[in-house]
């Protein structure tokens, strides 16, 4: 049998007061989700483990196999790897925001009112640069989303965000361990060349005519160095395929040896197709064994605090699995999450998220409903991240026994 793994990005929530103390998972009319709930088996997942707040790279490391303690080195390479990037030993790479700020360098809108048009000409201007007989490699990626990667001798990762993670100052970036504060003094340096640099440009000053928040300077944040890592094909014996629209999970799955699958239309917005998403899933595992598919959309609403909106996006997304109900005779099928992302508290939790594996064989329970609370009856029980995949390759046949 073929396994697919579907990974609802930040689907996971609390209860909303605007949802009537349902969460948006909970409210939203999932008949599709529902079925495939029915007819498995249900559960919750701490993607790295009970209390964990974790990001996006480091749970789908560890949903994929991998411990995130071991080989995370920094979001900064994996969003490079994302975009395409190769990188060389001593690279070091950095994700970015085209953010807001003010003329005193405060910092009035992180995500330059979420851009969708123009990066590519501003991201053009910073490619290139050098600083201090140092290469600046600068790629844009979706939306407010960038790359840069710093490429020549004597380079460190341990540096500071320049991104302050909330309004107010830019931060100073410093140096965390002795031997950093050259890297520290040159991300300092294109954090101050990008503003001079951007804030003038002809998209940005475009912008302002049409009341657009300019994207006006670039802040770097999660500097590391790329990992090694064993690919899921020498793990397992497996091919692997993934599909995503945002960079960090493209990176991840690239430097975990699965190829990443360029759907049209997949994008890692709310106006991503979704349904194309799903399609693309199928088609490979005509010949490929195991796919993972990522769709960011829920946790963009839960980031911007919006319930309601988080709800629709479920919905639509549901709308789109409905041809999944005809692969479940030789599929694996899961659905989960990375990590929640309560719209009350608009960033990620450490509460765990729900989880259905349906599939010909699969042990079934009475759950009925797919959600946070009905999940957590199911007959999984709770599960850590770095387990899915050993029970998804061993539902379908695919895992050698241990012993003998």
């Amino acid at each position: 049998m073929k396994v697919m793994l579907i990974i609802l990005d930040g689907m996971g929530d609390r209860p909303c007061e605007e949802l009537n103390g349902k969460t948006p998972l909970e409210a939203a009319y999932t008949p599709n989700m529902d079925y495939l709930s029915e007819k498995g088996i249900n559960g919750i997942m701490d993607p790295i483990a009970p209390g964990i707040r974790a990001g996006s790279d480091t749970a789908h490391l560890s949903i994929l196999g991998y411990d995130p303690y071991e080989v995370y080195t920094g979001r900064g390479p994996f969003e490079a790897a994302g975009e395409g990037l190769v990188l060389r030993p001593g690279d070091i790479a950095f994700r970015c925001n085209f953010s807001t700020v003010d003329e005193n360098m405060n910092v009035i809108d992180r995500r330059a009112g979420r851009i969708k048009e123009g990066t590519h000409e501003l991201a053009e201007v910073l490619n290139g640069m050098e600083i201090d007989g140092v290469k600046v490699i600068f790629k844009e990626s979706v939306e407010h989303r960038a790359v840069l990667v710093l490429r020549g001798d004597g380079l460190s990762p341990y540096v500071s965000d320049a991104d302050p993670h909330k309004l107010g100052s830019v931060y100073e970036v410093r140096a965390l361990k002795s031997g950093a504060e050259r890297t520290a003094e040159i991300v300092n340096e294109f954090v101050e060349r990008s503003y001079a640099t951007l804030n003038k440009h002809t998209v940005n000053m475009k912008r302002r005519e049409n009341g657009l928040m300019p994207a006006n300077i670039v802040l770097p944040r999660g500097a590391g160095m790329v990992p090694q890592m064993d690919s899921i094909e020498e793990k397992h014996g497996i091919s692997t395929g993934a599909i995503a629209g945002v960079s960090i999970v493209k990176g991840v799955c690239r430097l975990a040896g699965m190829e990443v699958l360029d759907v049209k239309g997949a994008r890692g917005t709310a106006e991503s197709d979704f349904g194309a998403k799903i399609g693309a899933a199928l088609d490979y595992l005509k010949n490929g064994d195991f796919v993972l598919v990522n769709i960011k959309a829920p946790d963009l609403f839960g980031h911007d605090g919006d319930p309601a909106g988080k709800k629709e996006i479920i919905e639509k997304i549901d709308l789109a699995m409905a041809r999944l109900k005809e692969a479940l005779d030789n599929t694996i099928i899961a659905v989960t999450a990375d990590h929640s992302t309560p719209c009350d508290i608009m960033d990620h939790s450490g509460d765990p998220v729900p989880l259905l594996i349906a599939g010909k064989g699969v042990r079934t329970d009475d759950i009925r409903k797919f959600g946070e609370r009905t999940a957590a009856e199911g007959g999984l029980c709770r599960i850590r991240g770095k387990d899915i995949l050993n029970i998804l390759l061993q539902l379908a046949g695919l895992s050698e026994k241990f012993g003998a």
